[in-house]
């Protein structure tokens, strides 16, 4: 039996370009009994915890706060996109509450038997430090004139959004070599199924679907 690192499962890292459709992907991998853990999510939900909301405050004051005591996302973004020193501090409150969550869903996911491997989708998981959570990381790809019109009909944004919010990562180059396999999601969502089916299969982790893909060494 193949040894993964937190157990008999592995747990496969989910990466991507800024609306390259890595959410359409973790469905597609949950499709096939994946259990999926999202990373972002649990990033907004860091923001509801009394003491980040009380540190972000005291850095920035009440103009990052809601009527209703919430922090105002949007506001917090004008502040740290742009600032690196900003994004810094606001990811060294949110990341350590985000992996301790990720690692308790790790463990669960090790002790359902009906779930064959479990899916880190995580937009930045490299920049975090956490690839060593995952063994393997699979990165989402798409044209960027197809991404930039995902983005602009999802969220409104403009290319210069999209810049922005990419210059906030690592460059799409740095990351896909860290990745063990790259998705290209620029059909419908069958033609992004049969790739994460091909995939599974060819690294055993789901029934018979064609695929060749071996498990990367």
């Amino acid at each position: 039996m193949t040894a993964f690192k937190h157990g008999p499962k592995p747990v496969i890292g989910l990466v991507g370009a800024i609306g390259a459709g890595k959410s359409t992907a973790a469905r597609c991998f949950a499709a096939r009994g994946g259990l999926v853990i999202d990373a972002d999510g649990l990033g907004h939900a860091a923001l509801t915890e009394p003491k980040v909301i009380q540190t972000l405050v005291d850095r920035w004051g009440g103009s990052v706060r809601k009527a209703d005591g919430s922090l105002d996302r949007h506001a917090i973004g004008k502040i740290v996109f742009g600032n690196r020193g900003e994004r810094d501090m606001l990811q060294s409150v949110v990341f350590p509450y985000i992996a301790e969550r990720v690692r308790e869903e790790i463990e669960r996911g090790m002790n359902i038997p009906d779930v064959p491997f479990v899916i880190n989708d995580a937009a930045l998981l490299l920049e975090a430090g956490w690839a060593n959570m995952v063994d393997k990381i699979v990165y989402v790809d798409a044209p960027r004139e197809l991404r930039l019109a995902r983005v602009a009909a999802r969220s409104g944004w403009t290319a210069a959004d999209l810049e922005a919010r990419e210059a906030a990562q690592w460059p799409a180059d740095q990351k896909k070599k860290q990745a063990d396999v790259v998705i290209i999601n620029d059909s419908g969502t069958t033609e992004l199924q049969e790739q994460v089916d091909r995939l599974l299969n060819g690294w055993g982790l789901v029934p018979d679907f064609h695929g060749v893909l071996p498990w990367p060494n």
